[in-house]
């Protein structure tokens, strides 16, 4: 049976007479008939959201006390988590990835984000100062975080429950109201995220989920509204890009966490076992839907053979488009439209003097499977450094391998792109580890490792990879406007 999704606007689900099709990356089935939410459903979802954050109406969320307001989310984080398995059911069918996937990387671990961040509020301190001016006067100035008013929070399709969790979460924590716009591709999970906030105790002004796409659509009506204060955005570059010229206008802030052209450098001196389980994750997890995936690998001449025969037999192994498989495995892009730019990009591989050693192609199943969105993992080698293989991001289960000779060689290598998202450095050396970290120009690098990551932890990118920082305290910082309060004090008459 297929899904009617509507918009809450305000605590009301409505609906629109301009509707689109989300179809299973799977299989090409119907998912969901998706309503199209309106200028005037967004508009109305930000108007009303100010009023309970920082309007009028704020008694009732944003200038609530601050031990109620988690008390709330507490509560709201249990009730989620009592519907994991319709939060996992909806990704599934949304993105096409198999269910051991959803349960172990996404699921409880996005519902338990609304309490690891109601309890992070906790410990964020006010700072304070007694002073003496100029004049002899004394006095004191203490800090608070007021919320900002209403945080757009734009939302991409790779993970899509993981990522609303973190932008929703702080959001709501520090009394904001969130007005949420999920990718077109992935609806699903964001409903059921929205049905379990419009069971809670949460206001229902603070929180409107708006379906839609981007340019003269749900997107484009929320980031150009004036009333909205801060704009959180995970996506493309260009998309982003385009969110930052837009927020110019009323000097909003924005966070973007934008794509990444990664590298993994692997040195002689490499446990090469670590290397090719990480390596496997890095490149293929997800289907290479991740932003910090690994689409370059820079592998000491030394080591080069042996690592370029191992991935080629990872690849040309992986489980592909089981659902059911309970383990490492990848499902399809998330889109016939995805999966076409992707291949498009493959197919300039040989163009530009390049070879697979894996993949390259669309694999042939003979059954419902042949109507998805599948793509093989690939492994490209012979490349010149300007091809466009290497330079563009793919977002797909793709890799490109070449040798290098030295540290400064790969250090160049790796930092010649316009990205600087993530990195990956292979050594048992650990003075070579710290040595080489910092000279590679990303928001996170990884040690023998590849997605170890702690949700509360920093994010952030360099170049085209994105602006701001998100996570943990960071995230809370963002969606709140610092106040300093400064008092004289009196001597005694």
């Amino acid at each position: 049976m297929t899904k009617e999704l509507k918009n809450l606007i305000a605590g009301k689900w409505v609906g629109s007479e301009k509707t689109f099709e989300k179809r299973s990356p799977f299989n090409g089935e119907v998912v969901a008939t998706v309503h199209e939410a309106t200028q005037e459903m967004v508009d109305e979802a930000v108007t009303k959201g100010r009023e309970v954050s920082i309007g009028a109406r704020a008694n009732e969320w944003g200038n609530m006390p601050l031990k109620q307001r988690l008390a709330i989310i507490h509560d709201f984080s249990d009730r989620l988590l009592k519907r994991v398995d319709d939060l996992v059911e909806a990704d599934v069918a949304d993105t096409g990835r198999s269910y051991w996937q959803a349960c172990n990387f996404d699921g409880a671990r996005a519902a338990n984000l609304f309490r690891a961040y109601a309890d992070l509020a906790v410990s964020l301190e006010n700072r304070s100062k007694t002073f003496q001016g100029e004049m002899g006067f004394q006095g004191l100035w203490y800090t608070t975080r007021r919320p900002k008013g209403v945080i757009a929070a734009i939302c991409p399709w790779n993970v899509p429950l993981l990522m609303a969790s973190m932008k929703v979460a702080p959001g709501l924590v520090m009394g904001n109201s969130v007005v949420l716009k999920p990718s077109e591709e992935t609806p699903s999970s964001a409903t059921v995220l929205a049905e379990v906030i419009a069971e809670s105790d949460i206001p229902d002004s603070a929180f409107s989920l708006v379906h839609g796409f981007g340019v003269g659509s749900a997107g484009a009506f929320l980031t150009a509204n004036p009333k909205v204060d801060a704009i959180t955005f995970t996506g493309e570059t260009g998309t982003g890009t385009a969110i930052m010229k837009v927020a110019a206008d009323g000097m909003r802030g924005v966070s973007l966490e934008l794509g990444g052209k990664n590298a993994s450098l692997v040195f002689e001196d490499a446990d090469m076992d670590k290397v090719v389980e990480g390596t496997t994750r890095s490149a293929f997890f997800n289907c290479g839907q991740i932003c910090f995936c690994t689409e370059r690998a820079y592998v000491h001449r030394s080591r080069y053979d042996e690592f370029l025969e191992r991935m080629t037999e990872v690849a040309n192994n992986i489980v592909i488009g089981d659902k059911n498989h309970d383990g490492f495995n990848i499902g399809p892009l998330v889109s016939h439209g995805h999966r076409d730019k992707v291949k498009e990009l493959l197919d300039t591989v040989k163009e530009d003097g390049g070879e697979f050693v894996a993949g390259g192609g669309i694999p042939e199943f003979g059954d419902e499977r042949d109507n998805g969105a599948f793509i093989q993992p690939s492994i490209a080698v012979g490349l010149p450094e300007d091809a466009r293989f290497v330079k563009n991001e793919a977002f797909g289960p793709v890799l490109h391998v070449a040798p290098f000779d030295t540290e400064e060689e790969a250090i160049a290598l790796a930092n010649d792109t316009v990205y600087g998202l993530g990195t990956c450095i292979w050594t048992e050396n650990i003075s070579r580890a710290h040595r080489v970290a910092p000279r590679i120009r990303v928001g996170h690098a990884w040690v023998n490792s590849w997605q170890i990551r702690d949700l509360l932890s920093p994010l952030s990118g360099a170049g085209a990879s994105g602006l701001g920082e998100e996570g943990g305290k960071l995230s809370l910082e963002f969606v709140s406007q610092p106040q300093t309060v400064t008092v004289r004090i009196f001597g005694e008459d």
